[in-house]
């Protein structure tokens, strides 16, 4: 957290975090539910799983975060990233094809 704090004060980029909006305050603390949330259910696959298969599932958010960020966001991938997500996608896939 201390290094953190010193590399955003070495960029300029340090705020006071009691002048953030409540708004702002609800999404962070919604952000760090839902991320306590992913680690707990992705340790829960991983007892119950081959690590083999969990990990890759999890990588799948890589697909879904450019596909939102396409649809709601407006961005436009360049063609090196649309490969490097449609890799991990095909990756995704070939190991959750059962043989």
């Amino acid at each position: 957290m201390a290094v953190l704090a010193g590399f955003l004060y070495a960029t300029g980029k340090w705020g006071n975090p009691f002048e953030l909006s409540a708004r702002t305050w609800c999404f962070l603390t919604l952000s760090g539910l839902a991320t306590g949330a992913s680690w707990v259910c992705y340790f829960r696959a991983l007892k119950i799983g081959d690590a083999s298969k969990v990990a890759p599932v999890d990588k799948f958010s890589v697909v879904l975060v450019a596909l939102f960020a396409v649809a709601f966001l407006n961005e436009r991938p360049s063609l090196r990233e649309w490969l490097g997500i449609l890799l991990v996608g095909l990756g995704v896939l070939i190991l959750a094809i059962k043989r």
